[in-house]
């Protein structure tokens, strides 16, 4: 009996430890936003003394993610698990508890460093825990909590800013923490593992210096690169890139194994993830924007439009895990890739009148797209790994999501910016005395005004002053659109990368 539970039944009540680590991770990173304004007010900081809180979170998270392969080696899955949630919640106790800016960027650090690991970690052992027929379905439920956290995040925050106490958007965490350590605790177990005989001190140093680097620059809304530090660390980070790559693949025990690069599959697979991923996030940066500077909604209304989309994707999660576990993946990633860029196009299309019925419609079609791609696109490209493997390809693929969604919102940013200007400019050259449909309506503006009472030299100078605000607003409505159909193009080109994935499943042979 004790056996067919640890067969069968054991591997699904440990999932439910992973999944609720994964969530109480991913939900951090979303609800801590919500509290920068108040944590300003409360520590008495300027915001770029606060955004520390969120940058020091970001790079810390940057370094320590490449470390997890080697880490979960050396000591094992289940014992990094543990040990990165401990962390995790004890960052969270003691951000709740912070007395100064200072003290909360300490703490958000301990954080990361838990938060880091668990993401790779916790995908190493589903992988671990569940043989390729299972695998997809595992994942989706996975999914679920990757999904179901960002969108619950912003409205959670939300509720608690407004109605409770701020530091609750911390100490949330603690209880499904210590309630995750107890599960992992209990119902995870050991899989065999190998250190490694020289630790790859050289890769880390490399992998940290660059990733911080290059982080740190792009953390930066917008990127001034007027100040000579922001050149010059994006200059060190690329050339610690480069001698990072070269010494991953001179090394006969590298931190991150790039050789598995080598099998095409895993290759493509982990471009069009990581588009995907860029798209994602490119999406989640612009809607809400959009939502409530253009529409003029509050936080929690964008976060009550956006949740039907979310519990869509995480429907369909496990429907497309299922399915991936019985047919070709590609069968369902394909199909979803031309949803999500078909309406991630759409959207990109919406304008000041667009419904917010509309909006939502196009969202859930969006988040449906998402359900079939993420997770099935991370089952095709680890299946083609042995298990020896599936600590380093998770390593991968989780460091290429971290980077890639901090340059997809840093070009969202640099994007809309840009085109803002732009398409302003482009307007109001419109905007003379020999367009006819222009200087009717500023009369129009003009004659309303008058008759309101006010006198024609206001009148005349509020009117424009109307014209202005006027094209400022479509002008950001425009750039919205275009940094949205950039999401769509990330899309094409991750259609093309699958489309040259292979039908074949068989493993890595080399390494």
């Amino acid at each position: 009996m004790e056996k067919d539970f640890k067969a069968d039944s054991y591997r699904w009540f440990a999932l439910a430890a992973v999944v609720m680590g994964t969530f109480m991770a991913i939900l951090d990173t979303s609800i801590v936003n919500i509290g920068i304004p108040k944590m300003m007010a409360v520590f008495n900081v300027s915001l770029d003394e606060v955004e520390w809180v969120l940058t020091a979170y970001t790079l810390t998270l940057g370094a320590i993610v490449p470390l997890t392969g080697f880490l979960s080696e050396k000591f094992g899955n289940k014992r990094l698990y543990i040990f990165a949630l401990a962390s995790f919640t004890l960052g969270s106790l003691l951000c709740g508890a912070a007395w100064s800016n200072s003290t909360m960027i300490a703490f958000r650090i301990l954080q990361a460093l838990g938060g880091g690991m668990i993401m790779p970690v916790s995908m190493s052992i589903i992988f671990q825990m569940f043989d390729v027929k299972e695998r997809g379905l595992a994942l989706g439920f996975w999914g679920i909590a990757t999904m179901a956290a960002p969108a619950i995040g912003p409205t959670l925050g939300g509720f608690i800013i407004e109605k409770l106490d701020w530091r609750l958007i911390f100490y949330v965490n603690v209880p499904i923490g210590i309630m995750a350590v107890i599960l992992s605790s209990i119902l995870l177990q050991e899989f065999p593992h190998k250190s490694s005989q020289k630790p790859d001190i050289l890769g880390f140093v490399f992998s940290t210096v660059a990733i911080v680097s290059v982080l740190y620059v792009l953390s930066e809304n917008p990127i001034d690169w007027g100040e000579v530090k922001n050149p010059i660390l994006m200059t060190v980070g690329i050339f610690n890139f480069i001698l990072f790559i070269i010494n991953e693949l001179i090394v006969s025990e590298p931190l991150m194994n790039l050789r598995l690069l080598k099998d095409l599959n895993f290759s493509f697979s982990l471009i069009a993830l990581t588009l995907v991923n860029m798209s994602l996030m490119g999406g989640v940066y612009a809607v809400p924007l959009f939502l409530q500077r253009l529409k003029g909604y509050t936080a929690m209304q964008t976060g009550i439009l956006m949740f039907p989309s979310a519990i869509v994707t995480g429907l369909m999660m496990p429907i497309s895990g299922k399915l991936v576990d019985k047919i070709n993946p590609k069968i369902i990633i394909l199909p979803g890739l031309l949803l999500l860029g078909a309406s991630s196009y759409k959207l990109g299309q919406i304008d000041l009148n667009t419904s917010s019925e509309m909006i939502n419609l196009l969202l859930i079609l969006r988040g449906a797209g998402l359900g079939c791609t993420m997770m099935p696109l991370t089952t095709l490209g680890m299946n083609v790994l042995p298990k020896r493997l599936i600590n380093q390809g998770s390593t991968l693929q989780n460091t290429f999501k971290q980077i890639a969604g901090s340059v997809s919102i840093t070009m969202m940013t640099l994007s809309l910016t840009s085109k803002m200007d732009i398409y302003y400019y482009r307007l109001s050259e419109q905007v003379t005395s020999f367009n006819s449909s222009a200087m009717a309506f500023l009369n129009q503006i003009q004659s309303k005004l008058i008759q309101n009472g006010t006198s024609s030299a206001d009148a005349q100078i509020q009117s424009y002053s109307t014209i202005i605000g006027l094209l400022k607003k479509q002008a950001s409505s425009d750039a919205f659109d275009y940094i949205l159909m950039l999401c769509a193009s990330f899309v094409l080109v991750a259609l093309i990368a699958t489309l040259l994935i292979s039908n074949k499943t068989e493993k890595s042979r080399y390494l």
